[in-house]
């Protein structure tokens, strides 16, 4: 009995931290391991817009793990993503001014520990947004990375803190 309340008290954690996706619209994913219970691991594509960038949406593709683990939200995923931002609309305008490095997504890869960043740095001698994707944890993080720009019209200078 006491390993059924644990299960049901996990799994109830889990679905609050699973639910808590921060702006990203999952645009599709690709199978990539079958498991006979609960989802396939599969790379999921997610579409973020830059909440101070109006015209900037970042593109990222990462490792999703299945199974059961996965299936509740109690795997952890891998640290492996990509990155690929760019200019969506006509113009790009900001939301007041930008820092010149902010984290501007973060979303949680397992349970409590592992979260995966996306952080906007701003060049200002090349008026270009740059953006970098990196997952942390707790005790030791990552060197996984990944990197994109999106060049911003001469015409428009990014407004920096």
């Amino acid at each position: 009995m006491n390993k059924l309340v644990s299960l049901v008290g996990a799994m109830s954690l889990a679905s609050v931290f699973a639910a808590s996706s921060v702006n990203a619209q999952e645009l599709g994913d690709v199978s990539t391991a079958f498991r006979w219970l609960g989802k396939n691991d599969r790379i999921a594509v997610e579409a973020y817009d830059d909440p101070k960038v109006v015209g900037v949406t970042c593109y990222v593709s990462r490792a999703r793990t299945g199974g059961v683990k996965g299936t509740v939200g109690l795997a952890e995923d891998k640290s492996e993503a990509s990155i690929a931002c760019r200019q969506v609309a006509a113009t790009v305008t900001f939301k007041g001014t930008v820092p010149k490095q902010e984290d501007v997504f973060s979303e949680r890869m397992s349970i409590l520990f592992k979260r995966l960043h996306i952080v906007r740095l701003v060049d200002v001698k090349r008026n270009t947004l740059v953006y970098l994707t990196y997952s942390d944890k707790l005790i030791d993080g990552s060197p996984m990375n990944a990197i994109t720009a999106v060049p911003v019209a001469a015409s428009t200078p990014i407004p920096v803190k």
